[in-house]
């Protein structure tokens, strides 16, 4: 779904740049920029396995109902140069939008950068939105130098670290999934949340709301039954597998805990941990630590060809960093989320 936004003069710079449906776009135009997409993502990880262009270009659509998002591309005949994207909810944090924007390896330092970042800002500003978000890793470095060109302030720094699955210490994973007798609590596994469970899963989810936000001017995101079904349709269509450990209080029956993977099947390599959350009246129970190790044995077990864990932290969660430090996990990257104020 596009909404009706006042547009900038898109041809008002050096590059000419298009509006991007995806819904209406030719299967080869999304191919094309899906293409882009995994070009840029090969130059900048040489070593990790390729994306997949069609699996990209699946993406491009995804959206829940409450977002609007609108893409921009830059072409030189059917090849796509550069392609941003704006995004926003109309319902929750109606003053921010985030943008991402990709420019091909050999069409940088050319000023597409410039002139698709100027109109998204434009375009968000149009929007009525006031603080524009965007992330860099440190994998591209003219990313960051970028972003401090623009004046965005640094505000939500991360550590990327990398779990080499070989190394793993299966002593410590037993005994962090030791649980004492008469033990309360119930480890669930679910590659889609049962229908008796997704209220409960809305809630717990949202426990991420406390999770580190640095200085980003972000309010709480409300999870609904609805965004989590509608998240299980867009994994599902992009050939995805999401696998979620929830850990129950069988006293209250309330999900006090929960970690989440995402992997593909046809990449064989890389393993993602998504959100790992513990409710902040069950901590120091060793919660956190117990569906952590469980959801490594289950890789272990489960992800054909899995050969590392690739997880963000925020530098000022100390909790979780200290954890994933144990376990092995070590830096690899940065990966910064940027604001910017809009006048």
């Amino acid at each position: 779904m596009t909404s009706t936004l006042p547009l900038p003069d898109l041809n008002a710079g050096a590059w000419p740049v298009s509006l991007f449906d995806p819904a209406s776009a030719t299967p080869e135009q999304k191919l094309a920029v899906g293409r882009l997409l995994a070009d840029s993502f090969a130059y900048a990880n040489p070593e990790d396995p390729p994306l997949i262009p069609e699996q990209e270009a699946v993406g491009l659509s995804h959206q829940l109902p409450t977002e609007r998002k609108h893409h921009l591309v830059v072409w030189q005949g059917a090849q796509a140069l550069a392609w941003g994207c704006l995004e926003y909810d109309t319902e929750q944090n109606t003053h921010m939008a985030h943008a991402r924007l990709v420019v091909a390896p050999q069409a940088r330092r050319q000023g597409l950068g410039r002139t698709l970042g100027g109109q998204l800002r434009d375009m968000a500003m149009q929007a009525g939105r006031t603080v524009l978000t965007f992330g860099t890793t440190s994998r591209v470095p003219a990313g960051e130098a970028f972003a401090q060109a623009t004046g965005a302030q640094a505000a939500l720094p991360m550590r990327q670290s990398r779990l080499p699955l070989s190394g793993l210490d299966r002593d410590l994973l037993a005994r962090w999934q030791g649980r004492p007798e008469g033990d309360p609590y119930r480890l669930h596994l679910w590659t889609t949340v049962p229908d008796a469970y997704l209220d409960r899963a809305a809630d717990m989810m949202m426990v991420m709301n406390t999770a580190p936000k640095g200085d980003l001017e972000q309010d709480d995101w409300r999870i609904t039954p609805e965004m989590i079904r509608a998240w299980d349709a867009m994994i599902e269509e992009a050939g995805e597998v999401r696998t979620m450990m929830a850990i129950e209080d069988t006293r209250t029956g309330a999900l006090d805990a929960y970690s989440e993977i995402f992997w593909t099947p046809e990449r064989q390599g890389p393993v993602f941990q998504g959100a790992t959350a513990v409710r902040p009246g069950a901590r120091g129970q060793g919660l956190g630590k117990w569906v952590k190790a469980a959801m490594l044995e289950h890789i272990l077990a489960t992800v054909p060809g899995a050969r590392w864990v690739q997880t963000n932290n925020a530098h000022e969660n100390a909790a979780m960093l200290g954890i994933n430090v144990t376990l092995g996990f070590t830096p690899w990257s940065t990966f910064t989320e940027w604001q910017l104020k809009l006048a």
